[in-house]
């Protein structure tokens, strides 16, 4: 073999390095993806809704059935994101409203980050005077700053298993099941499976659900109040 086959050679070789390495690198990319630092909020992150995100793909005489219909709840729960160190596994507030009281306990143990922020929200004074915006046959909604279902922050979803039944208390969401909103919460005056694993479940109605049931668009909320255990 002479020096041009020699040369030849090699220049062959590197090529083909080359072009193994770049399509090495491309099968890693296809696999991993990009992850974002943080999550995005998407633009309807702070609307609460009826129908969750996991049933865009059922058939479209299930979606005619609107709120009626009920999924399946998954086979699996996405993990969340840590707990807060010091919570108890449970806790009472009385969230009192122009229609009266409603006394409930919070799940300190399911959802620790949502009843932290709950509880520090209560105790700062954040829900004074904000209203219920949303009232239906199966739900009241409260806790927007704005007050038209637009406001709030955001806040790490933390499903359970816990199902969402008469009186339990919910936080609401838009399209990335990983992000909830901060501020509103809904509580639930009939079960409602098809939110079950979908929604941040934190609490339930112990006294009061009579308060609820009277609940009209517009009532307020005087204060909410963290009962000592």
């Amino acid at each position: 073999m002479n020096k041009f086959h020699v040369i030849t050679f090699l220049g062959i070789l590197a090529i083909f390095a080359g072009i193994l390495s770049v399509s090495q690198k491309d099968s890693v990319a296809s696999i991993f993806g990009t992850v974002p630092s943080k999550p995005v909020l998407p633009p309807d992150a702070d609307t609460f809704q009826i129908l969750p995100t996991g049933q865009q793909n059922i058939d479209k005489q299930q979606q005619g059935q609107g709120q009626s219909g009920v999924q399946n709840p998954p086979t699996s729960i996405a993990p969340t994101f840590g707990v807060e160190g010091g919570m108890q596994a449970s806790y009472a507030a009385t969230i009192k409203t122009t229609k009266g009281n409603i006394t409930v306990v919070l799940f300190g143990d399911i959802a620790p980050r949502t009843v932290k922020n709950f509880l520090e929200k209560a105790q700062k004074g954040f829900y004074k005077n904000l209203t219920f915006h949303r009232v239906e046959d199966w739900v009241v909604q409260g806790g927007d700053p704005k007050g038209d279902g637009t406001g709030g922050g955001m806040l790490q979803t933390e499903l359970s298993r816990q199902p969402f039944v008469e009186g339990s208390l919910g936080v609401a969401r838009g399209g990335n099941i990983q992000i909830s909103n901060d501020s509103q919460f809904f509580i639930a005056k009939k079960q409602a499976a098809w939110l079950d694993q979908q929604y941040t479940n934190f609490g339930i109605v112990t006294e009061g659900m009579d308060v609820v049931n009277s609940m009209t668009k517009g009532d307020k909320i005087i204060g909410i109040t963290p009962i000592n255990n």
